[in-house]
């Protein structure tokens, strides 16, 4: 039997057991990992607590429809699964639990810039100005790394060498993205492209 090396206590193969209920037993894995990680977890992480050869996408597609009709869902987001409540189920929760406020306080604005931030990036201060055609408050730029959903970026090779800025993991989570190329079109948005 292969061992994981990394916990000699986990049967990765279960080769005692008949097919149907190892596959069970890998489904439940998963599900046990997604729900005690507080963020998106990468298919090669699910990897390694299910059997040689397992195909994780197909694991994660049986413990969907496992879950179908629960009041969460695994969903795939910023390049990995993890598990969340259905959106028809906010007001509920926080009616009843302590979740605190988990909603992003974006006025109009901030969420054009956010939109340029995730087109252009990397992007400086200066470039969110070109597209805008004024200046980006420091405030802005503050609200939106505050609420985790940019970061910095590389520098930038001009002049002064001025911070860029990038979309982060929580950007995608928020979103409901796996990656930065499921954004929409943006003349899907019917926004001029030489804007955003």
């Amino acid at each position: 039997m292969a061992k994981d090396h990394a916990d000699p206590e986990l049967d990765r193969d279960l080769e005692e057991l008949p097919p149907e209920l190892r596959w069970r037993e890998w489904m439940r894995r998963i599900e046990a990992v997604l729900f005690a990680s507080a963020s998106p977890v990468p298919p090669e992480d699910l990897a390694r607590v299910v059997g040689q050869g397992a195909s994780v996408g197909l694991l994660i597609d049986d413990l969907m429809a496992d879950l179908e009709g629960r009041s969460f869902e695994v969903a795939k987001v910023a390049g990995g699964w993890m598990l969340r409540t259905r959106p028809a189920y906010a007001a509920a929760i926080r009616t009843a639990a302590d979740v605190g406020e988990q909603d992003f306080d974006l006025r109009e604005y901030d969420v054009a810039v956010l939109a340029a931030i995730a087109y252009h990036q990397p992007i400086t201060r200066d470039g969110l100005k070109d597209i805008f055609g004024k200046e980006i408050s420091r405030d802005l730029i503050g609200r939106l790394h505050a609420q985790g959903l940019i970061a910095a970026g590389p520098r930038s090779p001009r002049r002064g060498a001025p911070y860029t800025y990038v979309t982060t993991e929580n950007f995608l989570i928020a979103f409901d993205m796996e990656t930065l190329q499921d954004l929409p079109d943006r003349e899907q948005l019917g926004w001029q492209t030489d804007v955003i």
